[in-house]
């Protein structure tokens, strides 16, 4: 049965930028042969390159393929696209000074492509092709959002919708009830569901952290003169979740300052996308959160960014990829595909030199639905902090995909400490089941990506070092704690 056309990677007139847009207003692949990432003189340059553009085999352009073909020319695209660095107008001056034949004929000399693609096949058919994957509307959701436009899921035989998810609650609930085969989580998320705390109990597994970093503390700016968390006491404060990073790092930061979280200020639950209304009407008098809506209250003109959460935790994990470990085990081959696309989708997104390309394909309203400029501050590192200052941070948010058992035993230490969890656990075999660190490793090592030699770690948080091998004795540390 035909499926859909993946563009052939050795035509210089086709585009490999999945789902973009051209100059000329046309979208996905196969509707025009523009060069839609050159100036119009650099495409009038490339037009009289020479009789070799003739060569390109353009009968392949928008031939509907069948599963089996759309993993070949897949393969072929990853490997073209490589070549020339993802640059979309290399490749194609090449194309068309050198000719595609001559290029696909020199490359099958020296790498057997028909073995790299069997290569690919051995895992299987795909289960299942069509998914839906939600994700909320934030930076942290980069690699699952930038997998679409990019062309990743493509890439490994995936028709993926991206569904836009209004917050949090939404998200576990779409979820549990198999709306969504998998999603954008928070980290802790996976680890409340599969305890059954704060909702029905199901094993969930999360494979991949989606960022690192990429949070900050917001304060209205009627609080410029407050900036020390002692001068706090009787502030309201929003997190997006409350099995999130966002509230257990914001309980952290005011305890080593000697307020009780629970006591001594006020933490509501409000979906990011309502953050800055909520501080602009003074609802709130700031918030844990990610972006871009840290950036986009001074972009405003009502908040500035107290700190960033990397000066609480340099490297803690925030946002995460997940699904039921049910879900998993019935499609594994659709759940390897999918893995590996969000991997390179985050191996694409770690890269610094490609953050305002990423800043330009989010900011759209399908997804972010923010200026671009916010956006592009929040990835870039180099923005203005409503204090008068341009900083420039380059990891203020970074995009690591391991995910570490020692962060998840670190967050179930915090779910016990304020009172998540009533009963003693066995923090690592927990971690263990649904971090799954050694897996990542194999599939990680297996796509050429570099890897920890081990799965657990030792963190410094505000200073205080947290010992993986003693759980239970990092908790009972705390002076200010509920249980």
């Amino acid at each position: 049965m035909p499926t859909k056309s993946l563009n052939d990677p050795f035509d210089a007139n086709a585009d490999l930028r999945h789902g973009g847009a051209c100059r000329h207003g046309h979208h996905g692949p196969g509707q025009c042969g523009c060069f839609d990432t050159a100036s119009p003189d650099l495409e009038r340059r490339m037009d009289n390159a020479g009789p070799a553009q003739a060569e390109a085999p353009q009968a392949r352009q928008s031939e509907p393929l069948d599963q089996e073909a759309m993993v070949d020319r897949a393969v072929e695209s990853a490997i073209v696209r490589g070549m020339f660095g993802h640059n979309e107008i290399n490749r194609r001056r090449f194309l068309q000074m050198i000719g595609g034949g001559t290029i696909a004929a020199a490359l099958g000399s020296i790498l057997p492509l028909d073995k790299v693609k069997a290569a690919i096949k051995e895992g299987g058919p795909l289960e299942k092709t069509k998914l839906r994957v939600g994700f909320v509307p934030i930076t942290c959701a980069t690699p699952i959002i930038m997998a679409h436009p990019m062309g990743y899921y493509e890439r490994y035989g995936l028709d993926v919708d991206v569904i836009k998810t209004a917050g949090w609650a939404v998200a576990r609930d779409m979820s549990l009830s198999g709306e969504y085969d998998a999603s954008h989580m928070l980290s802790p998320m996976p680890l409340s569901m599969t305890l059954g705390s704060g909702s029905s109990r199901e094993h969930y597994i999360m494979p991949a952290v989606e960022n690192i970093n990429g949070q900050a503390i917001t304060l209205h700016n009627k609080h410029k003169d407050k900036r020390d968390p002692k001068d706090w006491k009787g502030f309201t404060f929003a997190v997006p979740f409350e099995y999130s990073m966002h509230n257990f790092l914001l309980r952290y930061l005011v305890a080593e300052h000697g307020l009780d979280p629970d006591r001594d200020i006020s933490i509501r639950v409000v979906p990011p996308p309502e953050m800055v209304a909520n501080l602009r009407a003074e609802n709130v008098d700031g918030y844990l959160a990610p972006d871009p809506f840290n950036q986009r209250a001074v972009w405003d003109g009502i908040g500035f960014i107290h700190m960033l959460t990397k000066d609480i935790w340099e490297g803690h994990p925030c946002c995460a990829f997940a699904c039921s470990a049910d879900w998993a085990g019935e499609h594994p081959n659709t759940y390897g595909a999918l893995l590996r696309s969000l991997l390179d989708a985050t191996q694409y997104s770690s890269d610094p030199a490609n953050r305002a390309e990423i800043a330009e394909a989010i900011s759209p309203r399908a997804y972010l639905n923010q200026p671009q400029s916010v956006v592009e501050q929040v990835l870039t590192g180099r923005f203005a902090d409503g204090l008068g200052n341009v900083q420039n941070v380059p990891d203020r948010i970074d995009f690591d995909p391991f995910p570490w058992h020692s962060m998840a035993t670190w967050i179930l230490t915090q779910m016990k400490r304020w009172g998540y969890l009533d009963r003693d656990i066995d923090y690592n075999a927990i971690a263990e089941q649904v971090f799954l660190a050694s897996e990542t490793t194999e599939i990680m090592k297996e796509l050429g990506y570099d890897v920890p030699d081990k799965t657990y770690k030792n963190f410094e948080i505000l200073g205080k070092t947290f010992d993986y091998t003693d759980p239970e004795g990092y908790l009972d540390s705390f002076e200010i704690r509920r249980s």
